[in-house]
Parts: structure tokens; sequence; C-alpha cells
């Protein structure tokens, strides 16, 4: 594969697991990137798999490390999570080309829109880990996983919308909850993708470790002076994309 090809990925690696681990959205680069050079979309959304689970391995590790934990309450969610995303995985295995691309450029509109307005900014709530509070996360998370097994994009900012409005959880701890959901939940997702042989290793070995290394960084540095920066840069270009998949 050629060298320039492998820095694309690395870079936007970089910045997908940074973006990822600080909010969400990083995989509405990955995918279309790799879509735009030359896979086929149910494999570019089965590759970034492969760079989900080691960036979140290491935002983990990094959360860890810091001292930041939630347990059991992001088990439970976990498992919750795991088993939808079974069901979202099967659906992304054999999906449409044309309406994969439909879905992924309205996914793309609908979180930048989401990203733009950023309407949990004002919203303060005590933490909340009830047993009802606790039930019904988990209730969400199934759907949550069975979205995150299906195609991944923004998924990030479903799981902070549920975990404030419902539980309350300070970003710090939200932050920490979804990295180990969403390695839960993208590793079995993972496996049924390998299964079907339909994981590009080439581009998913660079995209992966890039991710790993934005994961790593962000989870011990909140990275506070380039999160708006690359927030602003990934709403211009997701929207370029969107605009291309939808209509070209």
């Amino acid at each position: 594969m050629d060298y320039q090809i492998i820095l694309v990925l690395l870079a936007v690696g970089l910045i997908a697991g940074c973006l990822n681990t600080l909010a969400g959205g990083g995989s509405l680069l990955a995918l279309p990137v790799m879509i735009f050079l030359g896979l086929p979309p149910n494999v570019a959304n089965a590759t970034n798999r492969v760079a989900i689970v080691l960036q979140n391995i290491f935002a983990v590790l990094g959360f860890k490390s810091k001292g930041v934990s939630v347990y059991p309450f992001n088990v439970w969610l976990g498992i919750s999570a795991f088993f939808g995303s079974i069901v979202g995985a099967f659906l992304a295995v054999d999906i449409n080309e044309e309406l994969f691309n439909k879905i992924l450029a309205f996914v793309i509109v609908a979180v930048v829109v989401y990203m733009a307005i950023n309407p949990l900014k004002y919203f303060k709530k005590e933490e909340n880990t009830s047993k009802k509070a606790t039930l019904t996360s988990i209730f969400i998370f199934f759907f949550i996983g069975i979205y995150g097994g299906f195609i991944q994009a923004g998924v990030g900012y479903l799981m902070i919308m549920a975990l404030t409005l419902v539980n309350g959880f300070s970003l710090v701890k939200t932050n920490s909850i979804k990295v180990f959901v969403a390695l839960t939940y993208t590793s079995v997702a993972l496996a049924i993708f390998i299964y079907y042989d339909i994981i590009n290793w080439e581009f998913g070995i660079p995209l992966a470790l890039g991710q790993a290394v934005g994961g790593w960084l962000s989870s011990r540095w909140s990275v506070k002076l380039g999160d708006n920066w690359i927030r602003y840069f990934v709403m211009v270009t997701a929207s370029a994309f969107a605009i291309k998949l939808f209509f070209f």
C-alpha cells in the first residue's frame, strides 16, 4: 500500500482517536476517508472497528491510570450494549452500498447539527445511580449497542446524551464509561466482521495505531486547547463528506 495512504490513515486515526475519547464523532472522518480511498462501504464500516477497539483499549487504560472508574455501573451498560451490538453487526454485514452511503450521510448531518447546537452544554443534573436510573440506562444502552454495532459513527454522542440526561454524570465519568462500553460492544462486532472476512487489515492497522495514540493522549490529558479546533474541523470536513456521499 502507498505510504501516502498510510500517512493519511495515521493522521485521520489520531484526530478520530482524540475526538472519540473527548466526545464522539471520529468515525465521521474515518469512514468517509476509507470509502473515498476505495474501500466498499461495508468493508470500511467493518475495518473501522479495528481502530475503535485498539483506541478504546488505550483510552480505558488511560482513564484507569488517572483513577477514574465507575464500576460496576459501566459493566452493566457494557453487557447490555454487547448484546445489542450483535444485532447491529449482523445488520451491517451485507448492507447495500448505496443504502449505507445514504445512511452515513444522514448520520453525519445529524451529528454535525448536534455538534453545532451542543444542547447539553446548559444541562445540569445531580449524579443519579439509583436502581431506576441504572435500569433505564441499561435498557437504553441495548439500543445504543445495536446502533454502534451497525454503523458506530456518532454513537459517542448518544452515550453522552443518555449518561447526562439519565444519570447526570460529569464529563470525565461519562467519557470513562463511554470508552469502556465502546470497547465491550465493538469487540463482539469486530469478531463478527472477522468471521465474515470483511476487514481490510492494510487500512485497519495504520488507522488503529493513529486512534490508539489519540485515545491514550486525550484520556490522560483533556486536550481542551485543541478540542474546539478539532470539533470545527470535523464539522466542516464531515459536512463536505456528507454532500459527496449523498449526491455523488
